[in-house]
């Protein structure tokens, strides 16, 4: 690494540029392809950053030779993919109100206080949650107690401070105090898991938005720091392969066994339909968020989605902190997940072995009964989710889940016995082996039940064969034969999918 180093120093230079990409290497000849100072020179291209971890290089090339680089480097054997530098935004839609009284709905609404009461606990300190937002307020009196250091990604140092703006009121101090707020200060908040360790990395600005390479770099330090939740409260609308990248950090993590909580989107989309990323990653121990109100009903920009979005949390007019030792409302999706965050890091404390399908599958099948559309049609519920655990009452996983026809999809099972025996009520749609594996047969809706020598049951919640699922449009065109200036019309088709405005891509 450190020859790559000596390179990326070589390779900048003083020319103002016009965008910038991330390229993926394969291996070290790739690598040199984007770093040599000869390559650079010839692009007129500026090496800004590296990230060794997801095998990344943050360039920036101008205007007149973008085209001609992006070809350059897509030819190389030893480079995976180019991908624009895009902003990812904090999903907050709701200016804070200032100051008001610390009535907190949410907290009443998901009966927090009976949680407490029935775990004889309130979380547990060895639970370590990354906030990647805009920085948290670390000094707040309702968070110090909570916080471990962290890091700030927009600045490349080490002070994640959350710094207001008018765009930004405090977006990830909000979010924390969701989370994890002590609940001690008189006049003060209390968050999901009051006892719980939170650790600030910033990578959004002042601003409320930050870059595809700083997020990355924030969920790999979240990572190496051996977090047990991530939540994100952010995101963007992309297409699948241009959000490869931050799909590829999420998986490591996930792989990890974090548990990636994420906000849906406010934009009154179907996830299911539409390209909204880390929202959409689909890795088991993700656990994508969508918003609801006091009455459990759908905020009108709450995004949804059957297949995408797991669970509804509350996140409309949510009390949390702010900096400054502040207090106030902020409503979105942004707030819902750090509900749901703090949820899983209550139940973490009470069996760290749970893993991110298990504790999706708890939240969904003792969820409260809503019309949000999805998977569970469900709002959370910590006090039914942790009596369910702690009186050991059985559960299959994962609860729900929509799978291609002739798909397959493996159960387990917490808290049955032996001798387990499984149905599936349509199985015309679905079959199930008693071995758990489950067998898409045709388009349709079934429930499986499992059932022990002891009589024990479990059912899982729905179970859709063949519902349309979320795929990217078709970013770019090559054009017609001939339009296409760079010889191979394949290349031409790849160049546009990374730059859709090309002179030659409809």
């Amino acid at each position: 690494m450190n020859k790559l180093l000596l390179l990326l120093s070589l390779a900048i230079g003083v020319q103002a540029f016009a965008a910038e990409f991330l390229v993926k290497y394969r291996n070290q000849q790739g690598a040199m392809a984007v770093l040599s100072p000869r390559t650079a020179s010839g692009m007129q291209m500026q090496v800004l950053d590296t990230h060794p971890t997801g095998n990344l290089i943050l360039v920036n090339i101008p205007e007149s030779k973008k085209a001609k680089a992006i070809v350059e480097l897509l030819s190389h054997p030893g480079i995976q993919y180019v991908v624009p530098n895009f902003k990812l935004h904090s999903f907050a839609s709701v200016p804070f109100e200032g100051t008001a009284l610390r009535e907190q709905w949410a907290i009443s609404k998901v009966q927090a206080e009976k949680a407490w009461q029935r775990a004889s606990n309130k979380g547990n300190k060895n639970v370590l949650v990354a906030v990647i937002d805009t920085g948290v307020d670390y000094n707040h009196k309702s968070l110090s107690t909570n916080m471990v250091k962290g890091y700030d990604f927009a600045q490349n140092d080490d002070d994640p401070m959350d710094k207001t703006s008018s765009q930004n009121p405090g977006h990830g101090t909000h979010c924390a105090g969701v989370i994890g707020a002590n609940g001690v200060v008189e006049g003060g908040i209390v968050g999901m898991s009051p006892d719980v360790s939170m650790m600030p990395l910033r990578f959004l600005d002042e601003k409320g938005s930050g870059d595809l390479n700083n997020g990355i770099k924030a969920i790999d330090y979240a990572i190496e720091k051996g977090v047990q939740v991530i939540s994100a409260s952010w995101g963007a609308e992309v297409p699948e392969s241009t959000a490869a990248p931050l799909l590829e950090a999420v998986k490591r993590a996930t792989d990890k066994g974090i548990i990636f909580v994420v906000a849906a989107g406010n934009s009154s989309k179907n996830n299911d339909t539409s390209n909204f990323y880390p929202a959409n990653a689909g890795f088991p121990n993700v656990i994508n968020v969508a918003a609801s109100n006091t009455s459990d009903a759908k905020p009108s920009w709450s995004n949804y989605g059957k297949a995408k979005v797991h669970v509804s949390s509350p996140g409309e007019n949510i009390m949390s902190t702010l900096p400054s030792d502040k207090y106030g409302n902020l409503s979105g999706t942004s707030m819902a997940t750090p509900m749901v965050a703090g949820m899983v890091a209550f139940l973490k404390a009470q069996d760290p072995s749970l893993t991110g399908v298990q504790i999706k599958a708890l939240l969904q099948t003792t969820g409260v009964k809503n019309s949000i559309d999805t998977a569970c049609n469900c709002r959370v519920d910590a006090f039914n989710a942790v009596d369910h655990l702690l009186s050991k009452k059985p559960l299959l996983y994962p609860a729900a889940a929509t799978i291609a026809e002739k798909a397959t999809l493996q159960l387990g099972t917490m808290n049955l016995g032996s001798g387990i025996t499984y149905v599936s009520s349509n199985p015309a749609a679905l079959t199930v082996d008693n071995n758990g594996l489950i067998t898409a047969v045709a388009k349709g809706t079934a429930q499986v039940t499992a059932k022990d020598s002891s009589g024990a049951t479990a059912t899982t919640l729905d179970i859709n064969v063949g519902a349309v699922s979320s795929t990217p449009g078709n970013p770019g065109d090559p054009g017609a034969p001939g339009e296409c200036p760079l010889g191979d019309p394949q290349i031409c088709e790849i160049a546009c999918q990374v730059i859709p405005d090309l002179p030659w891509c409809k």
